[in-house]
């Protein structure tokens, strides 16, 4: 006889930021149950899902949750109640319609995506299975280059720099582990060159360094300090930036403040390719503002043989925008956020699209996170070749480098990383 879903259950937790957020409990009619927890972002595009809070300035600074709780319990439980949890499909169509907006705007994100994920883990749990062979089946072997935020900026600290995160990827590396290894040494070696240099060792939203540099060349270059001291080369460890354009952007000019800038679209991607042309760097996401559309196709054909031009705010996980992008052949990369679309369903399709295209496929965490490692699970199934969760210090970001650890010790020696494919 099938199991079904007993129920669902929501409450308020916190996130990595000190913010409320929702975690969803599904219950099987065998008394098999499962929890996770949604992540929240402080760099939102306007095409976003829209994560439902609660606005009362007298409880938690207007951030609580207990709105797209009641909703689980209220209004999506008794429509989920009695499926099957092998159902995804049917349960994310469910969840969407039951919202009634195109944003999810309604129930909120927070709360469709915490009990579509939760019936996901349900699922795969169920089958006594990984999550990852759940999502994937036979193909998920390919565990993914981390592109490693090592010195945070922009919205994600306190300090100048203009640019959102500083990454550093080990795509020299001949498996996941030691990937990871090579960047834990550089990671120690920076936190050494910075107190070298009187510079801050604190960290930021996600765990990377937030010392006071003065602009993103002064960030590459003690970068590739790092890099260098660890024993390894540029061939074998390359840099990324996200430069979170969209947070930049005003009055179709791009004001960076830190370093006393204000960039015409044409000055904007003549600095980028400047950087591009001076450091060994790989990807770029968000080099350029969601709403300067036109010159994103500049972008595309000046830096995209280059580099991966990686969409975020560009595309929102949305499989619509992100088809317009192709058809307008716009970027080269989409990153993978499942609380920008607000269902699995809906990202594996985004993720499918991109693939279909040839686009490269990012699985990303946000700046307010869990412990929940779902997107380590999503990177691996879908064999995205790239994640990124942030640094390689605060558990809400290890979580997930850890569980890749074990899931690359389950899949022996089928195990391939991505770095090889690149």
């Amino acid at each position: 006889m099938a199991v079904l879903i007993k129920d669902i259950k929501a409450r308020q937790i916190i996130d990595s930021r000190a913010n409320p957020t929702v975690e969803a409990e599904v219950v099987l009619d065998n008394d098999m149950r499962v929890f996770t927890s949604v992540p929240s972002g402080a760099s939102v595009g306007s095409t976003e899902a829209v994560e439902l809070r609660d606005n009362n300035p007298d409880y938690l600074f207007s951030k609580s949750v207990l709105k797209a709780v009641k909703n689980v319990e209220n209004i999506i439980a008794p429509e989920i109640i009695g499926l099957s949890p092998l159902e995804q499909g049917l349960i994310d169509e469910t969840l969407e319609k039951l919202d009634k907006s195109d944003n999810l705007s309604n129930l909120g994100a927070n709360a469709v995506l915490s009990v579509s994920m939760a019936v996901c883990y349900a699922a795969a749990k169920l089958l006594n299975i990984e999550l990852y062979q759940y999502l994937g089946g036979i193909n998920s072997c390919v565990l993914p280059v981390p592109l490693i935020n090592v010195i945070n900026g922009g919205v994600h600290s306190d300090n100048l720099l203009d640019f959102q995160e500083f990454m550093i990827v080990p795509i020299g590396a001949k498996s996941f582990s030691e990937a990871i290894k090579m960047s834990l040494e550089v990671f120690y070696n920076l936190k050494l060159l910075l107190k070298k240099k009187n510079l801050s060792t604190n960290v930021g939203d996600e765990g990377g360094f937030a010392p006071q540099l003065k602009n993103a060349r002064e960030a590459l270059v003690i970068l590739i300090e790092a890099i260098s001291k660890a024993g390894y080369s540029t061939d074998e460890i390359k840099l990324a930036l996200d430069v979170a354009a969209g947070e930049l952007y005003k009055d179709g000019k791009y004001h960076l403040l830190g370093e006393e800038k204000v960039l015409s679209s044409c000055e904007m991607l003549e600095y980028l390719g400047s950087l591009l042309r001076e450091f060994p760097i790989i990807s770029i996401e968000d080099g350029l503002a969601p709403d300067d559309f036109e010159y994103w196709r500049n972008f595309t054909n000046n830096l995209g043989k280059k580099s991966l031009l990686v969409g975020d705010d560009l595309f929102t996980t949305n499989p619509k925008l992100l088809k317009q992008g192709i058809s307008n052949k716009i970027a080269n990369a989409i990153l993978i956020k499942p609380n920008q679309i607000g269902t699995v369903s809906k990202t594996i399709e985004t993720i499918q699209i991109a693939k279909r295209a040839c686009y490269k496929t990012i699985a990303s965490h946000r700046s307010g996170e869990t412990e929940s490692t779902f997107i380590s699970d999503l990177a691996v199934g879908l064999n995205t070749g790239f994640i990124k969760t942030g640094s390689l210090s605060r558990v809400d970001r290890t979580a997930k480098y850890n569980r890749l650890l074990y899931i690359e010790e389950l899949l022996g020696k089928s195990a391939k990383y991505g770095g090889n494919y690149i």
